[in-house]
């Protein structure tokens, strides 16, 4: 860790749920260490946790429903939908808002050295532009990058990774067919950077997202190598780990009932759908029962909220279920990990080395799931097929065939020596210098 001689005041912007938030604390955190001053600018329902961990907040619009009331539950049926869920989110819950957002994000601007920004804070590069402030860009996945020479695996018709795979040509004609659909969703963020003076600077979901000065990939090198045709300025940094809900009633590590059951036996089946997907959990909970059952494996259910209970009778014996867990503590205890796709829970898995069985929802998910099975150590089952019978083979599979426990282990190896906060830090405060 280097020490700054001269603290500078850096904003980072982002949007999201737990997974676009927890990566940057921990990068707020090594900031605050080497003498700088960073200010998270996001959505006013994140104050209390970001504040909570002695980090500056800046809250930018729009003020979004809890998950939990009859709004918020359709907002996230609506925003995790494979089909429709991402153009939902951009052309219902970012665009009516963008000159909102614009001038919340523009204030928390105001006297930074440099802004920082996700994927999918679209106004922010125009702040950055129009206020000539320092721009660092950031992404969460290797999705982000929409490589013809390492393809996706889109929500829909996920299967057509094979195809896209075979050339790039054929990955490149997919890419453009994406940026085509979806130019019409943000012609409201290339229209008020027409109102600001501002010259086109691509497609802002695709080019316009990412900096000219760094580019920061969140993730490891296990996920996804740099590419030819990725941002020259990008620095995979690994992944950078926060895992606390910061809720007051949380305690310090694993809760005691839970260190109890983890005690009592054999590792379990830890089956979670992070903290997006289980608002629309559906049957994935009674159903992971249900196979748990059949196996007579012991499961730890990490259901979010009670409503995702199996209703009409007691858990089985050996099944234990909590409404949220530190992963950090919790997946280095496990015998295999069930879970969404999500990049955060994704990253917690890989660091605790364990097998992995991934049910992906939407958006990044199909894709990080293609990746980490491609690396031997999970298996995909999406979620309109999984079941007690599948999900019980497939566990069946992951925990009698060493190969896929073996190689669980040395990717956890590696990535447990990544520091990605320390690496993301040094790249800023490298781009700091090297702009003067």
């Amino acid at each position: 860790m280097t020490q700054s001689s001269s603290g500078k005041r850096i904003v980072i912007a982002t949007f999201g749920s737990f997974g676009d938030i927890h990566p940057y604390i921990p990068i707020t955190h090594e900031l605050k260490a080497r003498g700088h001053h960073p200010v998270i600018a996001t959505l006013e329902g994140y104050r209390e946790k970001i504040e909570s961990l002695g980090v500056a907040f800046h809250p930018v619009r729009p003020d979004l429903p809890r998950p939990e009331s009859p709004e918020g539950a359709e907002m996230m049926e609506r925003g995790m939908d494979a089909k429709t869920g991402s153009e939902y989110i951009i052309k219902e819950l970012i665009m009516p808002y963008l000159r909102a957002s614009f001038e919340d994000i523009a204030t928390a601007a105001r006297g930074a050295d440099v802004l920082i920004t996700h994927p999918i804070t679209l106004t922010a590069p125009l702040v950055a532009q129009k206020m000539r402030v320092r721009w660092m860009s950031s992404v969460l996945a290797p999705l982000s990058f929409f490589s013809a020479y390492d393809p996706v695996a889109p929500p829909v018709a996920s299967g057509i990774v094979k195809l896209l795979r075979l050339s790039p040509v054929i990955a490149r004609l997919f890419v453009n067919v994406v940026r085509h659909t979806t130019r019409r969703w943000v012609e409201p963020v290339q229209e008020l950077r027409a109102e600001l003076g501002l010259s086109p600077d691509g497609h802002p979901i695709f080019e316009g997202q990412h900096s000219p000065t760094l580019v920061l990939a969140l993730f490891s090198k296990i996920l996804g190598e740099p590419q030819r045709d990725w941002p020259p300025n990008t620095v995979v940094t690994g992944f950078p780990f926060y895992d606390r809900r910061d809720e007051r009633q949380d305690g310090a590590g694993l809760a005691p009932e839970l260190e109890r059951f983890l005690d009592a036996g054999p590792p379990p089946v830890v089956f979670t759908l992070g903290s997006s997907a289980v608002w629309t959990a559906g049957d994935f909970y009674r159903e992971s029962v249900a196979a748990a059952k059949a196996l007579n494996c012991r499961a730890v259910l990490l259901t979010g909220d009670a409503r995702n209970l199996p209703a009409g009778e007691p858990l089985p014996e050996g099944v234990a279920a909590f409404d949220y867990a530190p992963f950090g503590e919790l997946l280095p205890r496990a015998a295999v990990v069930v879970h969404q796709g999500g990049i955060g829970t994704t990253a917690q898995a890989l660091r605790a080395g364990k097998p992995m069985l991934v049910v992906p929802f939407s958006h990044d998910q199909p894709d990080n799931a293609a990746r980490v099975t491609r690396l031997g150590i999970a298996r995909t089952l999406p979620r309109q097929r999984y079941n007690a019978r599948r999900a019980a083979a497939e566990l069946k599979e992951l925990m009698g065939n060493p190969k896929h426990t073996r190689g669980a282990a040395e990717v956890g190896r590696i990535v447990r020596r990544e520091d990605g906060a320390g690496a993301a830090c040094d790249a800023i405060e490298k781009g700091m210098r090297a702009e003067g």
